[in-house]
């Protein structure tokens, strides 16, 4: 019997790495699956870890009739799946990809973010969570400026934390991007500090 999968983390916490690891050891034990993503930063069809590896995926959209795309792709049958950005999945895609698990034996494995900037589940995160046969958190954390783990994505917008605007919006952790993406720990991410404070400069009498 199949199983859906779900693992989730804040950013930069190897999650494109681990998916794209996932895909070289089922295919050299000779299992036939599909790589799939949306959204990925590199561009459309791929999935890329900012370690530098990367590999061709199918890229879905917001209506993507995913059980489809995995129940008539040509040549040998597909036995699991292994989806990026999970959190762009919609409620309704979750629903295809546990009855691909149900109904067809067929694995799926999806990565992603629990929560958005703001703090707030993504519906696909959500759905999963109530549906995945397995969800766990990726042990890797990364660290927020203080030190402590960072468990929570900002957006970052001149200089400043945001959080209002649209879920979705694709940006980078590079620290020259004109809206970038910052992890912090819950304390930080509560108190709006992205950045940690300059140094108070005490002038001499």
């Amino acid at each position: 019997m199949g199983q859906l999968h779900f693992r989730y983390a804040a950013m930069n916490s190897g999650k494109s790495t681990m998916v794209l690891q996932y895909r070289h050891t089922y295919a050299a034990c000779g299992r036939n699956g599909l790589l799939m993503t949306r959204l990925d930063r590199a561009g459309e069809g791929i999935v890329s870890s900012r370690i530098g590896i990367s590999a061709d995926a199918i890229e879905f959209g917001a209506t993507t009739d995913l059980a489809q795309i995995a129940l008539t792709h040509p040549g040998t049958p597909v036995d699991h799946l292994i989806v990026d950005e999970a959190q762009f999945l919609s409620a309704a895609q979750v629903d295809q990809l546990a009855g691909l698990a149900d109904d067809h034996d067929i694995d799926v494995f999806t990565f992603g973010l629990l929560s958005d900037f703001r703090g707030e589940q993504f519906p696909g995160s959500s759905r999963l969570v109530v549906l995945a046969d397995v969800v766990e958190a990726l042990q890797v954390y990364p660290m927020c400026w203080c030190g402590q783990q960072a468990r929570m994505n900002a957006r970052v917008s001149g200089g400043v934390m945001v959080r209002d605007g649209d879920t979705v919006l694709v940006g980078n952790t590079d620290s020259d991007a004109a809206t970038r993406y910052v992890v912090l720990c819950r304390r930080h991410h509560r108190a709006g500090l992205p950045y940690a404070p300059a140094p108070e400069i005490t002038l001499a009498a």
